[in-house]
């Protein structure tokens, strides 16, 4: 059974930092592509950052310089270091992992307020 557990969500004032983190369970984890997606209230999913099997990686222009992306194969673990967090980052932020399939988590509040 696949599993993808986010962590790390919560609420932080504009300009803190947070890290969440994804945990896998039932996969190869190297051989998967993982990814951070986000959805606000009232607006579509959108991809946030994605680190390849072979450690490449691209962010979504809104995020660049501000966000991290890592993984850990030994662990199983994908990261997303935040940093300068804005307001417009409030959404739920969820874990994907894609490789002939694709899985999601459940998803992690990240709240910033003023």
């Amino acid at each position: 059974q696949v599993q993808l557990v986010e962590s790390g969500g919560g609420l932080v004032q504009a300009g803190g930092s947070l890290r969440l983190s994804c945990a896998a369970s039932g996969i190869i984890f190297s051989r998967y592509a993982m990814a951070w997606y986000r959805q606000a209230p009232g607006k579509q999913r959108e991809l946030v950052a994605r680190i390849s099997s072979g450690s490449s990686i691209n962010y979504a222009d809104s995020v660049k310089g501000r966000f991290t992306i890592s993984r850990d194969n030994a662990k199983n673990t994908v990261h997303l270091q935040m940093n300068s967090l804005k307001l417009e980052d409030t959404a739920v932020y969820y874990c994907n992992a894609i490789f002939t399939f694709s899985y999601w988590g459940q998803g992690t509040q990240v709240t910033v307020s003023s």
